[in-house]
């Protein structure tokens, strides 16, 4: 997927003019790429629309306008995009609870990272997660997630399931045509969509 550029962003008094609109059209668009998995786990899946309104939203709230700190959070917000033949997803792991509870149940689910699949047409793909989220002792709340997708038209066609299997968290979310057919074309080249 094509990473964001300056040239992509509104500056501070257009984005204030379209943000309105802009927000109800990436609140409809992650209707279908918002998939959770369990009672306390959601998946956000990440393209350039979702991240671009992330930025400008960090943007307007720090009021940053100068080209250096625009360029360094671009480059941090690119990460977030999915390269080819994969699916980038925000995972928000949403406990409740006291501060000591929620830490426990953090605990509870380290190592994560090697119990969470997307699952095509009966063949699954492990996740790979973002590195220093998961220090052995417990996991961050917030963890970025890479799908390798090696079956575009199996993703499309589905069944497709996003599936946890960890001993303390055993899940399985399968996803409809919508978030199919969303999530397929962010594996298209740029010039399909």
């Amino acid at each position: 997927m094509r990473k964001l550029e300056l040239k992509d962003l509104w500056p501070l008094p257009v984005y204030e003019g379209v943000r309105h609109q802009f927000r109800r059209e990436v609140i409809a668009a992650k209707q279908a790429r918002r998939i959770t998995v369990g009672p306390f786990m959601t998946f956000v899946f990440e393209n350039r629309l979702t991240v671009k309104f992330q930025m400008q939203e960090i943007l307007r709230a720090e009021r940053i306008t100068e080209e250096p700190q625009l360029r360094e959070e671009l480059e941090g917000f690119n990460e977030m995009l999915p390269g080819g033949g994969e699916l980038s997803a925000t995972l928000l792991v949403e406990l409740t609870g006291s501060d000591g509870e929620v830490k426990a149940q953090l605990a509870g689910l380290t190592g994560l990272g090697d119990h969470l699949w997307l699952e095509v047409a009966g063949s699954r793909s492990r996740a790979r997660m973002e590195d220093g989220r998961d220090d052995g002792r417990r996991i961050a709340a917030v963890q970025y997630v890479r799908f390798p997708v090696p079956d575009l038209a199996a993703l499309r066609q589905g069944p497709a399931a996003l599936v946890v299997d960890h001993p303390a968290y055993t899940h399985r979310q399968e996803l409809s045509e919508a978030a199919r057919k969303s999530l397929a074309q962010d594996l298209l080249p740029e010039a399909a969509r």
